[in-house]
């Protein structure tokens, strides 16, 4: 049973594979906390609900708000130097780069 909600989980999504591990590697090179050399998944946390806000056509000032409260409530970090409005940009830009699914 496992294995079919797994798949049924996988079948729901509404991005590919491809996609989401593009978008780590865009997380990965933000890099806020500077430990993607070493953990490649520490902002795996981010990928389903920025990919949630992507395919709902989020704007780039609602991606910049998610990042900054991750940064801050989340990873504890002070956003002001991090850039989250910057890496909103780079978000939205690749996002209409690529095919989703």
């Amino acid at each position: 049973m496992a294995v079919v909600l797994e798949w049924q989980s996988e079948a729901m999504k509404p991005w590919s594979t491809s996609t989401e591990n593009e978008l780590r590697h865009l997380l990965n090179e933000w890099d806020p906390i500077g430990v993607a050399d070493l953990v490649q998944d520490e902002y795996d946390c981010m990928l389903a609900p920025l990919l949630g806000r992507l395919c709902r056509n989020a704007s780039q000032t609602e991606i910049g708000e998610f990042l900054r409260h991750e940064l801050k409530d989340h990873f504890g970090l002070d956003p002001l130097g991090l850039r989250p409005d910057a890496m909103a940009a780079r978000v939205i830009a690749w996002w209409t780069s690529v095919d989703p699914v």
